[in-house]
C-alpha cells in the first residue's frame, strides 16, 4: 500500500512491511511549519495530530485559525511540494513520511493517498465528479473506478444513501440538491469506499435536523467499526461533545486540547469566536450576535416584495442507471405550490425548512433567476414578468448559499465595486464600497485576493457586494454557514441595519437560533407551502 502512496524518497515500507500495533494511529501529523508558496510566513506551526482507529477528534478554530488547511494537508489535498512546503511528518496506516521542506522530500500521490483517508471540505461540490448525471451514479463513481462489480456498486450505493436518507433522491440530478443534500452525498461519496479515515470541514452546515441526526448516527457507527473520524469547526455542534479529544486551533498554532468536559465555556481553554449550540456563546468582545429580536414590526407599508399564488415545478429528472423508474414525460416535480407572501420595507423575515423543501428555489424567484410555473412575483409593486435578471437584481440582492458563484474579481476591492459606477458613479461607488467592507470587517483586506481569502470571510465578501447595492429587497440564502463567533455578529449588524434604513430582508436559514434572535416573522417551507414556523 505505501508504495503507491508516495513516489520518490527512500525508506518507505511497502505492503509486505511491518504492521502497525492496534493502539498505534491510522493517521498522525507532527507539523513544525507549512507555508503556501510565496507566503511571508507558516501558516501552521507546532501542531500534533494522532488519531488511532476509531478515535473521535474534534478540531476546533475560529475563521481563519488554519484549520481547513490542517484538514486537506491530513487528507492528501494538499499535498506537500505542491502549493507549500511542511516540515515535519505525516503518518498514514504505519507508513511514516519525514519532510523537511527540500527537493528530496517524498511526493505524496494524492489519489492513493484518498483511497485510506476520505475527505468531505467545507464546500461539498468540491469532490463530485461534475460527470454524472445522478445522485447514485454519483456515489458509484469512485467505486468504478476501483473495479467493483455491478451488483457490489449497487449494493453500496443503496446501503451509502440509505444512511445518509438519500434513498429517495438517488434518481436526482445532483445539480438540483439543495445545499443541505449536496453535502449528505459529498458525505456519502467520501464513505462509500470504506476508508479507514474520515476527515470532514464544518460537515453540519446546511443539514437540517434530521440530516443533523442522520449524520450523527453515521459517525458513531463509523466509530464502532474502527474508523478513525476527526471533524473541523468552528462551532462546536452536539455530537462534538462526544469526541475522545478537542485540538484548538488559533493563528496556526495548536492552542489547547483536552476532552470536552474539560475545555467548556469559563474554562478560557476556547477562543471566544467559537460559537456553542442551544444559542450559547463565548463570551468576548465584539463576539456574540445580539440574542434579542428586533423591536416592533415595521408599520405597514406597501410590500416591497410580494408573491401571489406562485407555483414552481423542475422538469423531469434523467434517468439513472441505477434505478430506472421514471415520471410520464413533461411531469414537473412541484416544489413551489400556491406560495404567498409579503414582506414589507423594515422587516426582516426568516424562512426555514427541511433540506430539499425549496427555499433556495424560493429565493430566486426573488429576482428572477427562476419563473414562476403560474403565480405572480412584485417587487416594489411591479411585476417583475418578462423584466431582464439585470434590472430587477438593481432593487434585489440575493446572497448564494455557495460565495463562490458570485465572486470572481481580481481583489476584494473590485468585486465589491464591480458595476456601482454605472449604477450610482464613481465617487458614490467608491463610498458605498469603502462602507460595504468596513461592515463586514473587511476593509483591510482590500487588495487581498477573493478566492485566498477564508470561506467565512468568502461569505462576508459576498454579503458585501450585495450591501453596497442598497436594495430595496435582501435576500440571503444560508448566511451564518462558515461563520464563527465574530462573523456572525458583523452579519447580524448588517442585517439590521439594512432593515433599519428600510431594506426588507429575507433569509433562508437552518439556524433556528439566530433566526429567532434576527427575524420579526419565522416561516416554514414545507410540502412547497409558507406557513408560520
Amino acid at each position: 500500500m505505501a508504495e503507491h502512496m508516495v513516489t520518490g524518497g527512500s525508506g518507505i515500507p511497502n505492503s509486505d512491511g511491518e504492521a502497525g500495533s492496534a493502539s498505534a494511529p491510522v493517521l498522525a501529523a507532527g507539523i513544525r511549519d507549512f507555508t503556501f508558496h510565496e507566503a511571508p510566513a507558516p501558516v501552521l506551526r507546532d501542531i500534533t495530530v494522532s488519531c488511532p482507529p476509531g478515535s473521535f477528534t474534534a478540531i476546533l478554530g475560529a475563521s481563519g485559525s488554519g484549520k481547513s488547511t490542517l484538514g486537506r494537508l491530513l487528507s492528501g489535498w494538499l499535498p506537500p511540494g505542491g502549493h507549500g512546503t511542511l516540515a515535519g511528518f505525516l503518518e498514514l496506516a504505519g507508513t511514516r513520511l519525514e519532510l523537511d521542506g527540500g527537493p528530496g522530500d517524498p511526493r505524496i500521490d494524492p489519489a492513493q493517498w484518498g483511497r485510506h483517508v476520505g475527505f468531505v471540505p467545507q464546500d461539498p461540490a468540491a469532490v463530485l465528479s461534475t460527470v454524472r448525471a445522478t445522485v447514485a451514479e454519483e456515489l458509484a463513481f469512485g467505486l468504478e473506478n476501483t473495479g467493483m462489480d455491478r451488483a457490489g456498486m449497487e449494493a453500496a450505493v443503496e446501503r451509502t444513501a440509505r444512511l445518509l436518507g438519500l434513498g429517495s433522491l438517488l434518481g436526482q440530478d445532483p445539480a438540483r440538491l439543495s445545499g443541505g443534500q449536496l453535502r449528505r452525498l459529498a458525505i456519502g461519496c467520501a464513505i462509500i469506499p470504506g476508508p479507514p479515515v474520515l476527515v470532514m470541514d464544518e460537515p453540519f452546515a446546511s443539514l437540517d435536523a434530521a440530516g443533523t441526526n442522520e449524520l450523527a448516527s453515521l459517525v458513531r457507527e463509523l466509530i464502532r467499526g474502527g474508523t478513525a473520524v476527526v471533524i473541523l469547526s468552528q462551532a462546536v455542534d452536539a455530537l462534538l461533545l462526544e469526541a475522545d479529544t478537542w485540538l484548538v486551533l488559533a493563528d496556526g498554532r495548536l492552542a489547547g486540547g483536552g476532552p470536552p468536559a474539560a475545555m467548556r465555556p469559563g474554562s478560557g481553554l476556547l477562543p471566544p469566536a467559537i460559537r456553542w449550540p442551544g444559542g450559547i456563546q463565548a463570551t468576548g468582545p465584539s463576539t456574540a450576535a445580539t440574542s434579542s429580536r428586533p423591536g416592533q414590526v415595521p408599520p405597514a407599508k406597501p410590500a416591497a416584495l410580494e408573491l401571489r399564488d406562485v407555483s414552481f415545478g423542475y422538469p423531469d429528472a434523467p434517468v439513472s442507471r441505477f434505478r430506472r423508474r421514471r415520471r410520464e414525460p413533461g411531469c414537473r416535480a412541484m416544489v413551489l405550490a400556491d406560495v404567498h407572501l409579503a414582506v414589507h420595507p423594515g422587516e426582516i423575515v426568516a424562512v426555514t425548512g427541511p433540506n430539499g423543501a425549496g427555499k433556495s428555489t424560493l429565493l430566486r424567484h426573488f429576482n428572477g433567476l427562476l419563473r414562476p410555473t403560474s403565480g405572480t412575483v412584485l417587487v416594489r409593486g411591479s411585476d417583475i414578468a418578462g423584466a431582464p435578471v439585470g434590472k430587477t437584481a438593481a432593487s434585489v440582492g440575493l446572497l448564494f448559499q455557495q460565495p463562490r458563484e458570485q465572486l470572481f474579481e481580481r481583489t476584494v476591492l473590485r468585486e465589491v465595486g464591480f458595476g456601482l459606477d454605472r449604477m450610482c458613479g464613481p465617487a458614490q461607488a467608491a463610498e458605498r464600497a469603502g462602507a460595504a467592507l468596513q461592515a463586514v470587517g473587511l476593509a483591510d483586506a482590500a487588495r487581498e485576493h477573493p478566492a485566498e481569502l477564508p470561506a467565512s470571510a468568502q461569505r462576508l465578501l459576498a454579503l458585501a457586494t450585495v450591501l453596497a447595492r442598497r436594495p430595496a429587497v435582501l435576500a440571503l440564502d444560508e448566511p451564518t454557514v462558515a461563520l464563527d463567533g465574530n462573523g456572525l455578529a458583523l452579519l447580524d449588524t448588517a442585517v439590521r441595519s439594512a432593515a433599519d434604513s428600510g431594506a426588507a430582508v429575507v433569509l433562508v436559514t437552518h439556524d433556528l437560533g439566530y433566526a429567532r434572535a434576527a427575524a420579526h416573522r419565522i416561516l416554514a417551507l414545507d410540502g412547497g407551502r409558507l406557513h408560520p414556523a
